[in-house]
């Protein structure tokens, strides 16, 4: 998947974004020059206060262009200040440093130093006009290169630059009880929590190798696509991983008992995995692919590893949960139960909120500027991608846009505010619930610990994204769960995978 417009919801664009590549001859590269702390470097240089010439042409209600118009008053000082700067500094054979004379200096290295400051006041200006003029974009400017291209440094000094801007749309949006959707309660059944107590006693038992295979087994081997005919296809999907066979094993399983390493079997895709991400990591590939995988696959068995369950005992008990914090099967069981109940009022917070989405989706019907966002994602995108994949995946793409303009939309409409008090508790909750899992007793964490840590985390800017989307996802469900109306539904755990 490409990458878009982030999580978060901002309509300012990065600053970075506005740079131009002139195309301008007889034109001296930059020299590289060593600045030191007491010689700072060119982009500490401060723009002049002043009200440049910025307008903003609407060609419809999801597009425009912003016109910035330049000239030697916006630029002159600032270029002769960075020249200046060179002069001091560039080292050039038959002149002491710093003794090179200003003119040769500015016949040299003039066009760069100016292309250079263009940008700059270019970048600066055009962001501070998106921000301080409250215009709510989609994701960044892109630079008419037809009009900002076409500059001749021999001879102007009055340049005209255009960027074309995507506009977010405009529209209204009100919650209320007419809105139904449904929240589902996941039954936890004694079979539910048998079930988690086997994988538990497996995930901490005992591995051996054995020379068949049986229930309950763990084979590594090699998948090879077939053909129609039965023969390996020639550069085809080749992918080395594992199979698991469950206890009781299951009917489409059967043929695999008793096979033993270097054995060889052809298994169908729904053999292999019973979902279409579960097939794209054993067979190496994308999930889009795998959605639509249809040939066979010949499955040679390199090794066979026979897990041993672990008995439920207090060693057990303690090396998961830590010392005396479960002491039998039967706490065991009840704390498995708390387990699942947070684990699947997650699964039907995210059920839910994907039913709200698909109906607000559906209710706003929002139009994007489609043709521009697709040449602004070849463009923005980190690695090289074509206009074909980018159409091979918009859709995907711009429904997930809709749906963060319509989260930014009640956020701001209903006031949501997460604070940084908020997102220090959240993580200090997050540790404390880490340290009780991993043995440690809350008890004995200082607040000092806690506080630190939390700061750490929060001063790292992925992670501080996360703690901040995650709030306000709670507060956003708060708020659908207050004025929408929401009927809780009971099932079971298969009817809700089912649904």
């Amino acid at each position: 998947m490409f990458r878009g417009l982030g999580a978060g919801g901002g309509f300012l664009p990065s600053k970075t974004s506005f740079r131009l590549d002139f195309r301008y001859s007889k034109c001296v590269s930059l020299p590289s020059i060593s600045l030191t702390h007491n010689n700072p470097p060119l982009a500490g240089i401060f723009l002049e206060q002043r009200i440049m010439n910025i307008s903003k042409e609407h060609l419809d209600d999801l597009n425009a262009v912003v016109k910035v118009q330049l000239g030697p008053e916006d630029y002159n000082s600032k270029v002769d200040a960075a020249l200046k700067n060179y002069q001091k500094r560039v080292n050039m054979p038959g002149f002491r440093p710093g003794k090179v004379p200003a003119g040769l200096v500015k016949k040299m290295y003039g066009k760069s130093v100016l292309a250079e400051e263009l940008n700059r006041i270019l970048s600066d200006s055009l962001y501070n006009y998106i921000r301080d003029n409250n215009i709510e974009v989609l994701g960044n400017p892109l630079p008419k290169e037809e009009v900002n291209n076409n500059v001749d440094f021999d001879t102007q000094t009055e340049f005209e630059f255009q960027f074309e801007v995507a506009l977010a749309p405009q529209f209204n949006l009100s919650l209320s009880s007419d809105m139904n959707y449904t929240a589902y309660k996941i039954q936890i059944d004694e079979k539910l929590i048998d079930g988690y107590v086997n994988d538990v006693s497996r995930r901490y038992g005992n591995i051996s190798n054995t020379d068949t295979v049986g229930a309950g087994d763990l084979m590594y081997g090699d998948f090879v696509e077939l053909n129609d005919a039965g023969e390996i296809v020639a550069g085809g999907i080749f992918h080395s991983s594992t199979m698991f066979l469950d206890n009781p094993v299951r009917a489409q399983h059967e043929s695999m008992i008793d096979l033993k390493a270097g054995d060889k079997v052809v298994l169908t895709p729904e053999q292999i995995a019973d979902n279409p991400a579960d097939l794209a990591s054993k067979l190496g590939i994308d999930q889009l692919r795998a959605q639509d995988l249809k040939a066979n696959f010949q499955f040679t068995i390199k090794s066979i590893s026979r897990l041993h369950p672990a008995e439920l005992n207090q060693e057990l008990f303690d090396k998961i949960y830590g010392p005396g914090v479960v002491n039998s099967p039967e706490e065991l069981r009840a704390r498995i139960a708390s387990e699942l109940q947070g684990m699947f009022a997650r699964d039907t917070d995210t059920r839910l909120r994907d039913e709200i989405a698909a109906d607000l989706i559906l209710r706003t019907n929002l139009n994007l500027p489609d043709e521009f966002l697709k040449r602004w994602l070849v463009q923005a995108n980190e690695k090289p991608i074509t206009m074909e994949q980018v159409e091979g995946e918009y859709d995907v793409y711009a429904r997930q846009l809709r749906w963060q303009l319509i989260e930014n939309k009640l956020i701001k409409d209903n006031n949501l505010e997460v604070t940084a008090e908020e997102a220090t508790n959240h993580v200090k909750q997050i540790l404390l619930e880490n340290f009780a899992k991993y043995g440690r007793n809350p008890d004995e964490v200082s607040d000092d610990e806690l506080n630190d840590t939390a700061r750490r985390i929060l001063s790292k800017e992925d992670e501080a994204k996360k703690v901040f989307t995650n709030l306000y996802q709670e507060k956003l469900m708060t708020l659908y769960r207050t004025k929408c109306t929401i009927q809780e539904k009971e099932v079971s755990y298969s009817e809700f995978s089912a649904s």
